[in-house]
Formats: C-alpha cells, structure tokens, sequence
C-alpha cells in the first residue's frame, strides 16, 4: 500500500517535537552598533558535544527536487543537531519523524518551510535528506566527531510518496 505525504505550514509549535524553527518572527531583538543592526539571539538550540564533538558550519548545494517524490530512506544523526538555513529566500521542505530504533511511519511528517526560515533538527529525529524546491545553498551547521553519527534506514516494502506543488 501507498502512503502519500502531503506537507503543511511549519510553526514553532507544530515542529517543536523535531526542532527549532530559526526565524525572526515574534522575536525580540536587540540593538547593536549603534543602533545600525538588530541582533536576534537564541534562535535554535545547537548540541553537538556529545562525544567531544565540534560544531562545524558547512555549505550544501541543493538540486532542486521533483514531486511527486518517492522517499525511500530516512536518516538520523543520534549525537548532535543539524541546522539547514538558506542562503537565499527560497521555499524549502522537511519530511520528519520521531526519535527512535526506525522510522515509525504512522507518525511521519512533512513541512513547508517559507522563506526567510531555517530549521534545526534535535539528535535522533529522523529526517529525509534536504528537500530543495530549486537549486540553492544552505548553511549547516552540525556535528563532527568521534562515534556514529548518520544512521540509514532504507524502507524496503513501505511505498511512501511526498506529493508537493507550489
């Protein structure tokens, strides 16, 4: 049998389970340089020193995707967060789904996440890898260290299909 996913709105509360929406909206910022900036602090919450790991800010250069899109793997990285932000305004997705031993895919979820707006996964959310809706960077900022940090699960007999349009 098919399971098709369809994503909904991201908000803080909605994603919470999974992570830190990194926006600055109903943020309260600072004035910093005399007052030519606005510093918004505390935005997502980064663990990666677990086993003595670093945290480490990378850029990823994301292909667009096409949808309908089969999801045949998920991933999770049980010893630190992973943050993607974009380097330009762009829709993105997420496609998510509780800690534990595999994906529970009764449970799974997918968002749209709008412009303007990064995510952070918490340890052990299992995830999709990033789901761009064209050719673009992000910014990550994750883990490196010591221990096994990316668990595989491939789905062998689950169909499971994101079904995005803009």
């Amino acid at each position: 049998m098919e399971k098709i996913i369809k994503p909904i709105k991201i908000t803080r509360s909605n994603f919470n389970t999974y992570g830190d929406l990194i926006s600055t909206n109903d943020i309260n910022p600072v004035d910093i340089n005399a007052g030519y900036a606005k510093r918004f602090d505390n935005l997502a919450n980064l663990n990666t020193s677990k086993n003595d790991g670093k945290t480490i800010v990378s850029i990823f250069s994301a292909l667009k995707r096409t949808f309908p899109m089969k999801i045949d793997m998920m991933e999770k990285h049980p010893l630190g967060s992973q943050a993607f932000i974009p380097m330009k305004e762009t829709i993105f997705l997420c496609f998510v789904a509780p800690p534990g031993e595999s994906p529970d895919t009764s449970k799974i979820q997918s968002f749209i996440v709008p412009p303007k707006t990064g995510i952070n996964y918490k340890p052990g959310i299992w995830h999709f890898p990033l789901i761009s809706t064209e050719d673009t960077n992000f910014l990550v900022i994750d883990r490196k260290g010591k221990g096994e940090n990316l668990i595989i699960h491939k789905f062998e007999k689950e169909k499971i299909v994101l079904n995005y349009s803009a």
